[in-house]
C-alpha cells in the first residue's frame, strides 16, 4: 500500500504569526495609553475647575483692594478655565483611541484653545519674571499701582498675540477618515505643497511661541538668582523669587515633552513620510502631560502663598477675612517695604551719638 504525501509536504507556505502578534500588541498598547490618558484628562478637569474656580471666589472676594499681581493671575485662571471647558472633547477623543466624532468645528475650537492656553501661559508668566527681573537686578518696575492700565494693556496684548498663533489650527484642522483604522480622526490637513505649510504653520509656534518666551523665562531667573547671591535684597524680593521660580519650573516640566516632540515631528517632515506609531503616541501623552499645567498653578499657589491659604480656609469656614497685602506675593506692581536693615543702621547710629553726647556731659 503505498501513501503519496507529496502533495500534502509539497505545500511549504507558511504563516508568519510576527505580523498578528505586533498588531495585538499595537492594539493593547493603544488601548492602555487611551485609559491612562482619559483618566488623566478627567482627573485635570475636576482638580482644575474646583481650584480656579477657588481662585476667581478670592479674586471676586477682593476686588476693594486689586493689585496688579490679582490682574495677572486672573488671565491665567481664565486661560486654564478655557482650555478646562474644552477638556471633555480632548478627554472623548483619547477615549476612542485618537477618533474624532464631535465634528469640524469643535475640531478646530478644540486644537486652537490648547495653543491658546500655551500662549498666555508662558508670555503671562514672561512679563512677571521681567517685572521681577527689572526690580530686583535694576531696581525698577515695569508695572505700577500709578499705571494700572499698561499691565490690562499687557494682558490683551498676550491674548491677541495668543489668538494669531492659533490661526493655523483654526484653517487647517479638519476631519477625516482614517481608512487603515476605520475611523474619523481630527488631523491638520495642508494644500499639496505640504511641507511649505507644515513648517509655516508650525515654525511660529516653536520660535514665538516657545523659544523665546523661554530663553526670556530663563534669563531672567537667572540674573535674578545671580543678583540674590551677590548680596542680599529685601524680603519682599526674595518671596517673589520664591513664588515665581516653581511656577516657571513647573510650567516648563509639563510643557517641555510636548514641544520636544513637536519638534522632532516638524525636523522629519510630516509630509514627507508617515507619522510613525511611537511619534503619534509620543505626541498624545505629551499634549496630555501640558494640560495637566492646568489644575497645578492654584495647588502652588496654595502651597507657596500664605496669604492665599489664610483666605482660602476662612472662605472654607464661611468666614469674612479680607486682606490687604499680596495673596500671590509676585510683588509685580508693589512697592518694595523699607528696608529693615537701613533702619537698624540708623538706629544704631542715633544710639551712638546719644551715648556720646552723654558720655561727653558728664
Amino acid at each position: 500500500m503505498e501513501v503519496d504525501l507529496g502533495g500534502f509536504l509539497s505545500q511549504n507556505d507558511t504563516y508568519d504569526y510576527d505580523d498578528e502578534y505586533e498588531c495585538t500588541a499595537d492594539v493593547e498598547s493603544e488601548g492602555s495609553e487611551a485609559v491612562l490618558v482619559t483618566v488623566l484628562y478627567s482627573a485635570v478637569l475636576v482638580v482644575g475647575l474646583l481650584g480656579n474656580v477657588l481662585l476667581l471666589a478670592l479674586l471676586a472676594q477682593k476686588r476693594r483692594s486689586w493689585t496688579i499681581s490679582d490682574t495677572f493671575v486672573l488671565h491665567l485662571a481664565a486661560a486654564d478655565l478655557l482650555l478646562l471647558v474644552a477638556l471633555p472633547l480632548r478627554a472623548a477623543q483619547a477615549a476612542h483611541g485618537g477618533g474624532w466624532y464631535s465634528g469640524v468645528a469643535l475640531c478646530k475650537i478644540s486644537g486652537a484653545v490648547f495653543n491658546i492656553n500655551f500662549y498666555c501661559g508662558i508670555f503671562l508668566l514672561a512679563c512677571i519674571s521681567v517685572d521681577c527681573c527689572l526690580s530686583i537686578v535694576h531696581a525698577t518696575k515695569l508695572y505700577s499701582h500709578k499705571k494700572p492700565g499698561f499691565a490690562h494693556l499687557s494682558c490683551l496684548l498676550v491674548w491677541f498675540i495668543s489668538l494669531l498663533l492659533s490661526i493655523p489650527d483654526f484653517i487647517f484642522l479638519t476631519t477625516e477618515k482614517d481608512a487603515a483604522q476605520m475611523k474619523t480622526v481630527c488631523v491638520h490637513s495642508y494644500p499639496q505643497s505640504a511641507t511649505d505649510w507644515w513648517l509655516l504653520s508650525h515654525l511660529p509656534h516653536l520660535i514665538l511661541g516657545f523659544l523665546l518666551p523661554a530663553a526670556t523665562l530663563i534669563i531672567c531667573c537667572f540674573l535674578i538668582l545671580l543678583r540674590l547671591q551677590q548680596r542680599s535684597k529685601k524680603l519682599q524680593k526674595e518671596r517673589a523669587i520664591m513664588v515665581i521660580l516653581p511656577l516657571v519650573v513647573v510650567f516648563f516640566l509639563c510643557w517641555m515633552p510636548y514641544n520636544i516632540t513637536l519638534i522632532v515631528d516638524t525636523s522629519r517632515g510630516r509630509s514627507k513620510q508617515p507619522q510613525e506609531g511611537s511619534l503619534k503616541t509620543a505626541l498624545m501623552v505629551t499634549s496630555a502631560l501640558g494640560c495637566v499645567h492646568a489644575c497645578l498653578r492654584p495647588l502652588l499657589y496654595l502651597c507657596l502663598c500664605g496669604n492665599f491659604r489664610k483666605l482660602t480656609l476662612a472662605l472654607l469656614r464661611c468666614a469674612t477675612e479680607e486682606s490687604k497685602s499680596s495673596l500671590w506675593e509676585f510683588g509685580v506692581g508693589e512697592e518694595a517695604p523699607p528696608d529693615q536693615g537701613h533702619e537698624v543702621d540708623a538706629l544704631k547710629q542715633v544710639t551712638s551719638a546719644e551715648d556720646q553726647v552723654q558720655a561727653t556731659q558728664c
